[in-house]
């Protein structure tokens, strides 16, 4: 499995400053169904997400599909400080990707796009059954076998959430040839650029 690059580390305060609308937030988590993402995928990234800045309220905005919840939105200081009310941060690390051609699309009648698909599938499900086809399809590439690409539906795991918002915008990211959009396919986009860590409060 690859590792987590080095990155500049930069405290929340600092960070909130330079991240911009759009850009991608993945994570490495220490969690039991994150290190079976890593495992399956070869990758430090357990989690894709993307943020949207909210300057009248002074707020950056996380907006992820996570397990048992689906589509939803929070803060992104409640991924620093206080993860799911626990009053620590998220058990592991983040980083921020900014894509090459982000500024290039983002006019605002392409942001107002993407931002009506995020938000109008806020409450979606977590797409549960598609990790278990996944599964069949890693297991499948490791015997040699391929289906295509999966059929799209109204239920998103993390990446391809964050995926389909892209691509209301324009912005096809490259995904894993077995099918499947997994946040390791976002760090290895050549078009995506790693900018920093963000330090999190233990």
């Amino acid at each position: 499995m690859s590792e987590f690059p080095v990155l500049p580390i930069l405290g929340y305060s600092a960070a909130r400053t330079m991240i911009q609308s759009g850009d991608v937030m993945l994570a490495s988590g220490a969690y039991t169904f994150s290190k079976l993402i890593q495992k399956a995928t070869g990758s430090p990234w357990s989690h894709a997400a993307f943020v949207m800045r909210l300057d009248t309220l002074d707020r950056v905005m996380v907006l992820e599909s996570i397990e048992s919840r689906g589509v939803r939105t929070l803060p992104l200081s409640e991924y620093i400080s206080n993860f799911e009310g626990t009053g620590k941060g998220y058990n592991g690390r983040l980083a921020i990707l900014r894509h090459k051609r982000f500024e290039e699309l983002a006019t605002p009648e392409g942001m107002k796009r993407m931002a009506q698909f995020a938000v109008d599938r806020f409450a979606y499900p977590y797409d549960e059954e598609e990790i278990a086809r996944i599964t069949t399809r890693i297991v499948g590439a490791h015997l040699g076998f391929t289906n295509g690409e999966l059929k799209r539906n109204n239920e998103f795991i993390c990446s391809e959430y964050v995926y389909e918002c892209y691509k209301a915008l324009g912005i096809d990211v490259v995904y894993d040839k077995r099918g499947f959009v997994a946040p390791a396919d976002f760090a290895r986009d050549s078009n995506l650029d790693i900018l920093f860590e963000i330090n999190i409060s233990k």
